[in-house]
């Protein structure tokens, strides 16, 4: 990993884009950013972040599909889905992320998330 760990946001609404960028470097993170599914996967690998913040609800692809390609191809990479509704952690192949996080402007739970979810990928 490197100094800063880079951060990939992926939301189709420029709002969440401009908190999380602004919440996230404020704790040190490099944030970069997709607003659709298919940039997501592009960036993913050209890129290389250290985790991926995905939201499920987005024109054409969705974050589930988002997440399955993104694991196929790199199981280790944290990602942490991030939706307005909460009905979707009932979905099963919303499973194979490492955390689930209801949208809220109060980043509290999604900061300490990223924090854990980093913290293990130094471990291993």
């Amino acid at each position: 990993m490197a100094d800063k760990p880079k951060i990939l946001i992926v939301d189709d609404e420029e709002s969440i884009h401009l908190l999380y960028r602004e919440e996230l470097s404020e704790e040190g993170y490099e944030v970069i950013s997709a607003l659709n599914g298919p940039e997501a996967i592009e960036l993913v690998d050209k890129e290389n972040p250290d985790l991926v913040v995905l939201d499920i609800n987005m024109p054409g692809m969705d974050g589930l599909e988002v997440l399955r390609i993104i694991k196929e191809k790199h199981p280790r990479l944290p990602v942490i889905l991030c939706s307005a509704y909460p009905e979707f952690k009932q979905d099963l192949s919303s499973w194979a992320s490492e955390d689930y996080i209801v949208k809220s402007f109060d980043l509290t739970e999604l900061k300490e998330s990223i924090k854990k979810n980093l913290a293990k990928t130094t471990e291993n």
